[in-house]
Formats: structure tokens, C-alpha cells, sequence
């Protein structure tokens, strides 16, 4: 039993299998990062991506169903690869970020104007609503911005009010206004 496993896993040379993962992860994680950057519009670097990842994944995936036969580890690299290539692929537009939010907050009316000065004089695009909690009156204060700078923003809020109620949204289409000028996206 124990030499049925070693030769499993040594079917294959190891040099050939740390290609097939290496080459299957980039793969995998170009086309995560295409689809996403499709979907939020930036068609033009999702076609160049997709020119990439299909070199890759003919070269690859050639290469493991040839050899599938004689080395069954090849098909479990290329599965490993697939699955960590869809973790680095999210990862990796996580990273940069690409579109626009929209951060809504909850303040109390209280702290509010104080809040959206600062708000406003660091940069950001503030449009507040009136708005009735359940014990007391809110303002909803609502930011648009690049993906990018979210954080900073959220971080900024929390800093002026612990007890904020905020909420983010992906937004796909925003046309006029004014967006915050902080951190501009990485294609537009």
C-alpha cells in the first residue's frame, strides 16, 4: 500500500507539477480578476486579460490531460491550482479595488454637521437626508467614492461618532454629482 502511494505520487516529476500549479493558480486568478473587471465595466482590460489566461490555460491544461493517464496527481495539482487561483484572484482585486461605493451613515443630528464639515474638508462628496430612528432623530449621510479610498472614509466616520450605523453598496452606474476625490481607480 505504502509503495502504491509513493508511486502516485511521484508519477510525475516534481519540477512538472510545481509548473502545473503555478501556471494553473495565474490562470485561474486572471480569469477571477476578468470576470470581475467585466462586470464593473472595464471591458477593454477584461479582453486583454482573457487573451492571457486562455494561453495559459491551453498550454496547461494540454499538458495534464495528456500526462492524466500515466500520473493521476497531475489532475489534483490542476485542482488545487484551480481552487488557490480563485482565492488569489479575489485577493487580488480586493487589493485594487476597482469601481465605485456608496457609504451610507447613521448619525445621530446631533453630531452630524460636525461630521459632515470634516467630512467635506478632507475631499469627500457628503449629501445628507433628514431621517426618524426609533428613539431619535438621525441624518443619513451618504458619500459616494472610488472603492479604493472606502476604508479611509469608513475609518474617518467611525473616528467622529462610535455609535455610527454605516452601510456600503457596490454601485454600477452613477452618472453626474460630484464623487469624493479620493483615491481615483486604477484603469478610469
Amino acid at each position: 500500500m505504502t509503495q502504491l502511494i509513493i508511486n502516485f505520487l511521484t508519477a510525475a516529476p516534481p519540477l512538472e507539477l510545481v509548473l502545473i500549479l503555478i501556471s494553473k493558480v495565474t490562470e485561474v486568478s486572471l480569469g477571477t480578476v476578468r470576470q470581475i473587471l467585466i462586470s464593473k465595466g472595464y471591458r477593454r482590460e477584461g479582453t486583454i486579460l482573457s487573451f492571457f489566461e486562455i494561453i495559459l490555460w491551453t498550454f496547461v491544461a494540454s499538458r495534464v490531460i495528456m500526462g492524466i493517464a500515466a500520473a493521476p496527481i497531475k489532475g489534483i495539482v490542476y485542482s488545487i491550482g484551480f481552487s488557490l487561483g480563485v482565492y488569489c484572484g479575489s485577493r487580488i482585486e480586493n487589493f485594487i479595488a476597482l469601481g465605485r461605493v456608496l457609504i451610507q451613515a447613521i448619525i445621530s443630528k446631533e453630531n452630524s454637521d460636525r461630521m459632515v464639515s470634516i467630512l467635506r474638508a478632507k475631499g469627500f462628496a457628503v449629501t445628507t437626508m433628514e431621517a426618524q430612528g426609533r428613539d431619535s432623530e438621525k441624518r443619513v449621510l451618504m458619500i459616494f467614492a472610488q472603492r479604493k479610498g472606502k476604508q479611509e472614509i469608513i475609518r474617518e466616520i467611525q473616528s467622529l461618532d462610535k455609535t455610527v450605523m454605516i452601510i456600503t453598496n457596490d454601485v454600477s452606474t452613477l452618472q453626474g454629482g460630484t464623487i469624493s476625490s479620493a483615491s481615483r481607480g486604477l484603469f478610469k
